[in-house]
């Protein structure tokens, strides 16, 4: 059985794919900063480097989601789910012109979920894809 760290609700699928026609290939970066920093930002592919600390999460709507080691170490038992609302971060992510900000919404893995997580060894850290 495999357990996904990261999932996108519908509203953030929609709005994946109309950035992907804009921007091309995109990826997410978590980190845990203060004010936006603590929400995730969508960049064109390669124009954010990831760093060989940051743990890969996994991949959404053929986006690769990233979280910063220390974040992760933070968020290690939580399922992420990247959603969408109304309204502007002040951050340089790619949906921002479009009156909306991608946010996380989360839950604690279940204790067979993270028992499963623990068995299939470390998250992979560094960079996933070209």
């Amino acid at each position: 059985m495999s357990i996904e760290r990261v999932a996108v609700t519908p509203a953030a699928e929609d709005l994946l794919r109309k950035l992907q026609g804009i921007h091309g290939p995109l990826m997410f970066h978590q980190s845990g900063g203060c004010c936006d920093g603590s929400a995730p930002m969508c960049f064109p592919r390669n124009e954010f480097k990831v760093g060989h600390e940051d743990v890969f999460l996994g991949t959404i709507v053929d986006t690769p989601f990233y979280i910063s080691g220390p974040q992760f170490e933070y968020w290690q038992h939580t399922h992420l789910t990247v959603d969408v609302v109304k309204g502007r971060g002040s951050g340089f992510s790619v949906e921002a012109p479009e009156g909306v900000r991608f946010l996380i919404r989360s839950r604690v893995f279940t204790d067979d979920e993270y028992f499963t997580l623990k068995q299939a060894g470390p998250a992979p850290r560094g960079p996933q894809h070209d």
